[in-house]
């Protein structure tokens, strides 16, 4: 509303009294300030209120707060359009406001809880630019415990395709919060989080990043999400995205003078931040609040946000637990490659030496010197087969399988590898028929050294390969640089061929498990045969150097916001030279930290990963990861604290038994308290407890625990100390009179 349109407001009302003329101006400058539309919406509890308006330059903006309180300040809206002087930022008028509510209960394929409830108020706002004749769509979704919204663009001659410059959604904090973060990179997700206030992110980030395979920075102050904040009065706050389709992943630049966050996409290699043909929709921003940090853990807000799944018969699904021939090459005791190249002659006398280079189709490898050290080899593999099978592990993955690893990485092969030719030593045929006569399912194992082109080109060959064999699940990887160079891992092209990926390998019944690919978002409920992600610092650094103690005390309040992950847990030997003497480096973790992963770290895909031999030398423990579930029909966060502790019970699926985990990240410990008020008032239950035993300790003293069983009921209580990098798992499997003779209750 200009000064014009006021005098003519003036002008038509027709009033001549002065007095009068200056009430109706100040209203109307008061009208100017909340700009030219004001909208509220609530949440369907009414903790939540949302407020969205247009300012005077026709912007729209917004602002959130929680049971009375700002959580949200009000920050802009809009997307920037490269070689568009307006952009969808200012001008705008509202064309239509339409609200609506929903509630409904759907059943997950797999997951953390049998049911979840979808249950939200919505407003959507068609905006209109005059001076272009163009809308844009805000819709927004208000949950019980947050706040999402996305862009629209509908179809339209004046927006058809248009290519972003820059998205420019802000969030704008309302004080110096301390956030739990990771560096803003295109490339990495693998950093051990920082804790800082928000202010304090600049002087931090250089020491917040630490050296990888592929990594790209762009700004002292860029985040990533999901980002996990707690203000100075106790209120949660995170920031996401879900249902990340056909659009590039979403950073967080902070203004740290303003402390207002504001999206960064990835790029493409002309700086290009996505490109777009309408009708199209962003990816939706998420604010998840809440006054306990196990609401925070509970929430469903990112998956309910995607859409049902598009797979009609999932019976092939099915969640696994699994061992692998991974963790010896990861510590270095073996190799992924067979040799250590190709001879060639480096001197007058004729001295030959081996040097890393192979041609897929062209090197014949029964010509070359095995190295000694390759992993996968078909009597070592039937080891794990027949190991997995003693233990009621599903599957047995197997890394270093085929051609190509001597030359790998750092080279910038495009024919790397071609996922059908295996390694003499390794009988695809044997091992085939060996797992088929155990009952266990092999794992494939596909990496693509980031060259994207090569492993689309061998992609239907692949799986046909792998239906062939017997497999139903994959392990993709992307390290390194992605080929063709320019792209980044997270940018929209990448998105768009993990995606890709998944939707080919449900054609061919396969399940995937992406490593250093996208942050999920949700899309598992859309395509639930997406069993698995890594997308973060996983437990393979803890033979790299080694992760902070309570890096999974935090993993859950950020990375497992979008779904689960592949952290691969259950690491026995912490003192990474007992199993390779050249590798100083040390699982900052104990023991029964290790065991509580598998009910903390929610994953339907779930590795022991440590060596059989380890295993065989602690097996009372062990038995505990025999035990566990990974399939749920229920979840209870019973204790949380971001960067301190978590303590979760799950049910699981058709059992009355429960699995309960603690991790502790508290320097010198803590001690957990829980009740078993989740339990069934009519039934009994013996509860085995893994726990660090008091001297325990994750740097000198890791394999300190002890195992003592009770009774439990619905009425009994549990206080129980935990080391720091440490924590505590208990199994509780129902019991009868006779089950619990002469066991103490608890």
């Amino acid at each position: 509303m200009k000064a014009v349109q006021l005098n003519f407001i003036l002008q038509i009302i027709n009033i001549k009294h002065i007095q009068m003329k200056k009430i109706v101006c100040l209203v109307s400058l008061a009208f100017l300030c909340i700009g030219l539309f004001a909208q509220e919406l609530s949440s369907p509890n009414g903790n939540f209120k949302m407020n969205f308006s247009l300012d005077v330059n026709g912007s729209p903006v917004y602002s959130l707060t929680y049971k009375g309180k700002l959580v949200i300040k009000p920050g802009k809206l809009g997307l920037e359009l490269k070689k568009d002087s307006m952009s969808l930022q200012h001008g705008f008028s509202v064309k239509d406001s339409r609200s609506s509510s929903f509630d409904e209960t759907w059943q997950p394929v797999w997951g953390e809880w049998r049911n979840i409830r979808n249950h939200y108020n919505e407003s959507a706002v068609t905006l209109n630019q005059k001076a272009v004749d163009r809308d844009l769509v805000i819709r927004f979704r208000l949950f019980n415990d947050g706040l999402a919204f996305r862009y629209e663009f509908p179809a339209q001659k004046n927006l058809l395709h248009f290519v972003l410059k820059e998205e420019k959604t802000q969030f704008a904090m309302t004080g110096d919060h301390t956030a739990y973060w990771i560096s803003g990179d295109y490339d990495t997700q693998e950093y051990d989080y920082t804790t800082c206030k928000l202010s304090e992110i600049r002087g931090k980030f250089a020491e917040a990043r630490s050296s990888n395979a592929s990594q790209t920075s762009f700004s002292p102050t860029a985040v990533q999400t999901s980002l996990m904040m707690k203000t100075a009065d106790g209120i949660y706050i995170n920031l996401h995205e879900a249902a990340l389709i056909d659009y590039s992943c979403m950073h967080l630049n902070l203004d740290d003078k303003n402390l207002i966050f504001e999206s960064w996409l990835t790029p493409d290699p002309r700086g290009d931040k996505g490109s777009l043909q309408a009708p199209a929709t962003s990816p939706w921003r998420t604010i998840i609040v809440s006054d306990d940090a196990r609401d925070i853990l509970a929430s469903n807000m990112t998956i309910n946000l995607n859409e049902p799944s598009k797979i009609k018969d999932v019976s092939w699904i099915k969640p696994v637990k699994y061992v692998g021939v991974w963790w010896e090459m990861i510590t270095g005791k073996s190799s992924w490659a067979y040799t250590d190249g190709q001879p060639f002659v480096v001197d007058k006398a004729g001295t030959t030496t081996e040097v890393p280079s192979i041609k897929i189709g062209q090197t014949d490898y029964t010509k070359l010197k095995p190295n000694g050290k390759h992993g996968a080899n078909t009597a070592h593999v039937k080891e794990y087969i027949d190991f997995a099978a003693k233990h009621g592990f599903d599957g047995v993955l197997v890394e270093g399988w085929n051609q190509g690893w001597e030359d790998w990485f750092g080279v910038n092969k495009d024919f790397v590898f071609d996922f059908v030719t295996p390694y003499p030593d390794f009988d695809v045929v044997a091992i085939r028929e060996y797992a088929k006569s155990k009952g266990v399912k092999m794992i494939m194992h596909h990496e693509t050294s980031g060259s994207v082109r090569n492993y689309e080109r061998h992609l239907d060959t692949a799986f046909k390969f792998m239906k062939a064999n017997n497999y139903d699940a994959v392990k993709t990887g992307y390290v390194g640089d992605i080929i063709p160079f320019g792209q980044y891992h997270y940018n929209q092209w990448m998105v768009n061929h993990y995606q890709y990926v998944i939707e080919k390998a449900a054609q061919y019944k396969i399940m995937v498990n992406a490593h250093e690919a996208i942050r999920p978002t949700g899309i598992y409920r859309t395509w639930p045969n997406m069993i698995g992600n890594e997308s973060a610092r996983g437990t393979e650094f803890q033979a790299f150097g080694g992760s902070k103690p309570n890096h999974t005390t935090l993993l859950p309040f950020t990375r497992l916001l979008g779904g689960p992950m592949d952290f691969t847990p259950g690491i026995f030997e912490m003192d990474i030279s007992k199993v390779n003497p050249q590798n100083t480096s040390h699982v900052n973790s104990t023991l029964a930290n290790q065991l509580a992963l598998y009910v903390t770290m929610y994953s339907p895909l779930q590795m022991a990963a440590d060596l059989p031999e380890n295993y065989n030398r602690f097996l009372d423990a062990f038995q505990f990861i025999k035990d566990v579930a990974v399939d749920w029909d229920d979840s209870k966060y019973l204790e949380a604290e971001p960067g301190s502790y978590i303590t979760v019970a799950r049910k699981a699926k058709g059992t009355n038994n429960w699995f309960v985990g603690n991790v502790t990240g508290v320097a010198g410990g803590k001690i957990s308290d829980i009740r078993f008020d989740f339990l069934d008032a009519d039934k009994v239950y013996i509860a085995t407890i893994y726990s660090d035993a008091k001297d325990a300790n994750y740097k000198t003293n890791p394999q300190a625990y002890e195992i003592r069983k009770a009774v439990v009921s619905k009425k009994s209580k549990l206080k129980q100390w935990a080391a720091e990098g440490g924590g505590y798992a208990i199994s509780i499997i129902e019991a009868d009179k006779a089950g619990i003779k002469g066991l103490k209750k608890l």
